[in-house]
């Protein structure tokens, strides 16, 4: 770990036994409790925080935009921190929300296993926490907003299945390491292919596109007989289109994507994407809003609250 990291953990640490003093948020002793009941509040009067994963990436910012544009519908304040797929920033980020007393945390983590002391000072400081698109591995969680990226990735190898037949030769593009998204699209996608596919090799591109073309042109070199690429999200799938298109491979090699980005979907429009499992991230910036009313509104909230999927092909 690096030593940034790790004094930010500490920090953390110290900033949980400080806030366990008084509570802003829930009602009871155990304010980190995700079980206890959200004390009632006029929803024109909330105030809302959201980390970001990042900006740069545009599902993220369509993600923002639902949180944004439904907020304020309903009147609620949001202050959005962008983590700039930094996990270092988005601590910080998030200990700033804290500090400034928002009344409930949305989070897009960064890495799934490194947000946990954030949202346990969270909990300590009695701020409820959401988490959308991926999860947190520790502290108390209210609810998590997502697609159901197991099945979405079961979704991608099936497709390749039914295109090329069982068999074909395929790499897997995987996101950041630690991202409850790449975890569980890797397991939906690997519980179709390790019977019905030939998967020559799987490397990380970090979500991101210009490292997706520069794995996608080290595995084009390492493996001349690929035939298809799962890329976890569209944007290294769009990186690895560009590789394959500067290679003379493009129509030789189905690619598919996730997410459904709107490059992508212009992708496949063009007929150079052969695939996008498509999520609908302003529709789940939507519903991350329409639980919050719920929750400060006395009601029930789900812990799983799902976000459709839909192959464009």
């Amino acid at each position: 770990m690096k030593k940034k990291n790790l004094l930010l953990i500490l920090l953390f640490g110290l900033v949980i036994i400080l806030a366990g003093c008084g509570q802003t948020g829930l009602e009871g002793e155990n304010a980190g409790n995700s079980d206890d009941q959200v004390a009632e509040k006029s929803i024109d009067e909330l105030k809302i925080g959201l980390s970001i994963s990042t900006t740069n990436n545009p599902f993220f910012v369509n993600l923002r935009d639902g949180v944004l544009e439904t907020a304020k519908e309903k009147g609620m304040e949001v202050v959005v921190v962008d983590a700039q797929d930094d996990t270092s920033v988005q601590l910080n980020g998030m200990e700033d929300l804290i500090q400034q007393q928002v009344d409930i945390i949305l989070v897009n983590p960064v890495d799934s296993d490194a947000i946990t002391p954030a949202v346990e000072s969270a909990n300590s400081a009695g701020i409820p926490v959401m988490t959308i698109d991926r999860s947190s591995a520790g502290g108390d969680v209210v609810s998590l907003i997502a697609s159901d990226n197991v099945k979405g990735g079961e979704m991608a190898a099936n497709f390749i299945v039914e295109e090329l037949d069982e068999n074909a030769k395929v790499i897997e593009l995987e996101g950041i390491p630690g991202a409850s998204a790449a975890n569980e699209r890797g397991e939906g996608f690997n519980n179709i292919a390790q019977d019905k596919l030939e998967v020559l090799d799987s490397q990380t591109a970090n979500f991101n596109r210009a490292e997706g073309l520069t794995v996608m042109e080290n595995m084009l070199q390492a493996h001349p007989d690929i035939e298809a690429v799962f890329a976890q999200n569209d944007e290294m799938a769009l990186g690895a289109i560009e590789a394959i298109e500067a290679a003379g491979k493009l129509g030789e090699i189905l690619v598919v994507g996730f997410d459904g980005n709107e490059d992508a979907i212009k992708s496949v429009e063009d007929g150079k994407l052969g695939a996008t499992i498509a999520q609908q991230p302003y529709e789940m910036g939507k519903i991350s809003i329409e639980a919050v009313e719920k929750l400060f509104s006395g009601e029930q909230v789900d812990e799983n609250i799902p976000s459709p999927l839909e192959l464009v092909k």
